[in-house]
């Protein structure tokens, strides 16, 4: 049932069997079970990041919350129903619970090693200037925000070392001046002694492309930027598909 205790159906057989027989099976399936994981958790070990396929990393992760038992059908129901690892990872604690099997227990499990991705991703960026690692900028960027299924704007501000002062939720929402106005971005950079940002959104929809509103705001704060000596270094865009850089594409 979907929001369970962390357990999982198993379904009946046709002809119920005695206690005996009962007792022979759950022991049975204890073992298998146990014999499973361990060599999950050997080849984990051994094996480096690609030893594991896709669902049987989330098997592994289910683990910790469903302590008996086959997660595989579990693992497998989530991949369907999201598409992906990583939109798994990013789905919302209240969607990964209409999963059957999976309970809060399995959904916090699961949140939380979205958290300790975000949180590596991000010790990243800010340890270094942000130009000099920019690779590392985009994980962090694809993590965070490729999966959301709402329009997010953010502005990284810089200091003169590019290194990363404030990374700013600006709005929510389509990126156009009623959500974010060119002005306020610079003022809010003069108020932190910035010298330079990053202009950042999402597309829910996975496709990365700008659209003019995209392009017509980002040449407004670059050159709102231009006045007050603030540098508008680039506008990400991110999306399932990918990312896309307006600098790259010439529209800055």
């Amino acid at each position: 049932m979907p929001g369970s205790d962390d357990t999982f159906d198993f379904g009946t057989t046709d002809a119920a069997p005695g206690t005996a027989q009962r007792e022979t099976q759950a022991r049975a399936g204890k073992s298998a079970g146990v014999g499973h994981r361990a060599r999950l958790r050997e080849r984990l070990m051994k094996g480096g990041a690609e030893a594991l396929a896709d669902y049987e990393v989330l098997e592994y992760l289910l683990f910790a919350a469903v302590r008996q038992g086959d997660t595989k059908p579990i693992a497998k129901a989530l991949l369907a129903r999201f598409g992906s690892l990583a939109g798994v990872l990013n789905a919302e604690p209240r969607a990964l619970q209409q999963v059957s099997g999976v309970g809060e227990t399995s959904a916090a499990a699961l949140k939380s090693v979205a958290i300790a991705a975000r949180r590596m991703a991000r010790s990243e960026v800010a340890q270094k200037p942000v130009l000099g690692s920019w690779q590392s900028l985009l994980d962090y960027l694809a993590i965070d925000m490729a999966h959301l299924t709402v329009e997010r704007v953010r502005v990284l501000y810089l200091d003169t070392k590019n290194r990363l002062i404030d990374d700013h939720h600006a709005a929510e929402g389509s990126i156009d001046e009623a959500a974010i106005h060119p002005r306020e971005v610079i003022r809010r950079a003069m108020d932190l002694g910035a010298s330079a940002l990053i202009l950042v959104h999402n597309h829910p929809s996975g496709n990365p492309e700008p659209s003019r509103a995209d392009i017509q705001i980002t040449q407004r704060i670059a050159e709102a930027g231009r006045l007050l000596g603030v540098t508008l270094h680039d506008h990400v865009i991110v999306g399932r598909e990918g990312h896309v850089s307006l600098r790259a594409k010439g529209l800055i």
